[in-house]
């Protein structure tokens, strides 16, 4: 565990101070690693010493970005197994803020003995079938099941209940992908994900929600940030000289009774 926590701050960390791209910490093809990683995530390449972290290409054991990483990958999991609802649903929330809403009243969630007998694919497709269910799970399941190679604590498998997995899916706009790498270069592509970066960092600087007059701004700043190759520290800037940050209201002041 303290491990994975350090591979996601790392991560992070490089993001930020090195000025990296988006793209890179969502999609890309490095990761930082020690030997208790390297051993968890089938690594046969990893030569340091014990305890030491190391960025390293991870593409032979289909890794690297932070939606491949194993702290993310259990967070997102059920006590017992994975949890591509939930997975999904974190992908369309925390990257492309396209969050679902909850499920209406009544809506009965996957039951153990379901997972015993059948693929999660499966188990989803005909909750699928459910036109209500089908409005939100058309976007999450498929996100959720390109990331089923990796159990419920991140490491790889190729098959579960006893039969292969297939990740392989299409998103809304007849979107195809083969395995969780197509699945995440979809994300990646997907306009939303700078602009929600965009939305995030802005209501975080503001200290407040966004209001209807900001997005004028968050639009303009987010084509600039596309344009500059998505890197932080040019977000950052942009948002520090935006009207809205420069002029942010003062709190009022109560008058003493």
């Amino acid at each position: 565990r303290e491990s994975m926590r350090a591979e996601a701050w790392l991560t992070f960390h490089a993001f930020v101070n090195e000025d990296r791209s988006l793209l890179d910490l969502v999609g890309g093809s490095t990761s930082f690693v020690n030997d208790v990683l390297a051993e968890h995530y089938g690594m046969t390449d990893f030569y340091a010493l014990p305890g030491t972290f190391v960025e390293m290409e991870m593409g032979s054991v289909n890794r690297g970005g932070v939606l491949r990483q194993g702290a993310l990958l259990t967070a997102l999991s059920n006590p017992t197994r994975t949890s591509p609802v939930r997975r999904g649903k974190w992908v369309l929330g925390h990257l492309l803020c396209s969050e679902p809403p909850p499920p209406p009243p009544g809506v009965e969630g996957i039951s153990e003995m379901e997972v015993e007998a059948k693929s999660l694919k499966e188990i989803l497709a005909v909750h699928r079938e459910d036109p209500v269910c089908a409005a939100c799970h058309d976007a999450m399941d498929p996100i959720g099941l390109g990331l089923e190679n990796f159990d419920g604590i991140g490491a790889w498998r190729t098959s579960d209940v006893g039969g292969p997995i297939d990740p392989s899916g299409f998103l809304p706009g007849e979107l195809e992908f083969d395995d969780g790498e197509g699945m995440i270069e979809l994300v990646t592509e997907d306009e939303r994900l700078p602009k929600c970066m965009t939305e995030q960092l802005t209501t975080y600087a503001l200290g407040r929600g966004l209001e209807l007059s900001d997005f004028p701004f968050v639009e303009d700043i987010t084509e600039e940030f596309t344009a500059r190759g998505h890197r932080f520290e040019e977000l950052a800037v942009m948002i520090a000289q935006s009207k809205p940050f420069r002029m942010r209201r003062g709190e009022p002041v109560e008058e003493d009774a």
